[in-house]
């Protein structure tokens, strides 16, 4: 017997914690995330993403809390939830010594998708990510891009109410990792489905997501749509080459003529109200310190900028792999 379901929410997730021993991966989490919406779990290798995304695929048990798809509860019911879910494993996770289409039907024989209904759905999904004509050669002959698309094809094959996807353009050049973005955008109007993405790329979470949720240490550290966490922080964000970047910072702090500043050797970074404005008064300011700036630049505030506010740090400064949290590595050990 599935739960009951919240009308309002195709996803619910409560007070949702994981150890691994002593080290809590994730810690208390607590989002929902609606039908139709494109969701976004962002924050640096290592933050809990994947492990998250683990638990709301039934491939790891919570340690404690709760999480529910569509209403039903993915630790009480986890058949039900692995019916209703597609995934794309952050790993390549498809046969190369098949074809495209064998992959496809593979995988809807696994999920007892009808003969008939398979073959007009494997079409469907091959003409939503332009693999139609690829479909008969086999997988070894496919670039990374067309993998990943075909492997997005195979998560929708059943139908799914919610397709997670696990870093879903990562090791993928930037022309690629754009063609994927437009596969994705399309997925909610076209199919009518939940997406949820994990990813470290905040460009790729501006693009696609409606609402995004930044992790750090496990931790949900802001949440809200993306427009609205880079204008909570209030300022353009200048950067100006110059030699005499020490004596410029020190004389417009003197000046309060900026809310931030940070040097980093010939460069400094600022933070500025109305920046368009200020750009003039700076290079006049400069000149009479006998500073010479070499190149001034401004633009609007960024996701990166917005964890770094949060934080303290850059996300692009985080090394190391997400091996411990990785889907597939959790699969491939077992664990359950």
């Amino acid at each position: 017997m599935a739960d009951l379901k919240n009308r309002d929410y195709m996803i619910e997730v409560r007070a949702l914690t994981r150890s691994f021993g002593s080290l809590v991966a994730v810690n208390g989490l607590n989002f929902s995330v609606r039908e139709g919406e494109v969701f976004g779990l962002l924050g640096p290798n290592g933050a809990g993403k994947s492990t998250t995304l683990s638990m709301l695929c039934t491939i790891l048990k919570p340690t404690s809390g709760t999480a529910s798809i569509n209403g039903v509860e993915v630790t009480k019911h986890p058949a039900e939830v692995r019916r209703m879910i597609g995934i794309v494993f952050q790993d390549p996770s498809i046969d190369d010594r098949l074809t495209g289409r064998e992959n496809l039907e593979m995988h809807a024989n696994l999920y007892g998708v009808p003969g008939a209904d398979a073959r007009k759905r494997i079409n469907e999904v091959l003409e939503l990510v332009e693999l139609k004509d690829k479909a008969d050669l086999l997988m070894r002959t496919y670039s990374g891009g067309m993998r990943r698309r075909l492997e997005i094809a195979r998560g929708l094959i059943h139908y799914p109410k919610v397709l997670f996807l696990d870093e879903p353009t990562i090791g993928l050049d930037p022309q690629t990792r754009e063609h994927i973005w437009t596969y994705i955008s399309a997925l909610g109007k076209r199919e009518n489905i939940t997406v949820v993405l994990t990813t470290h790329y905040m460009e790729e979470a501006d693009e696609l997501c409606e609402r995004v949720a930044i992790i750090d240490y496990g931790k949900i550290i802001a949440l809200d749509t993306p427009r609205r966490l880079k204008d909570g922080l209030e300022g353009d964000r200048i950067s100006i080459k110059t030699k005499g970047a020490a004596p410029l910072a020190e004389k417009l702090s003197q000046l309060n003529l900026v809310k931030d500043v940070k040097m980093s050797y010939d460069e400094l970074r600022l933070v500025a109200k109305e920046g368009d404005v200020l750009l003039p008064r700076i290079v006049e300011v400069a000149a009479g310190i006998g500073v010479r700036v070499e190149s001034m630049s401004i633009r609007e505030p960024t996701l990166e900028d917005v964890f770094l506010h949060f934080t303290g740090r850059e996300i692009r400064s985080e090394g190391g792999g997400d091996e411990l949290h990785g889907l597939a590595a959790i699969k491939r050990r077992g664990i359950r």
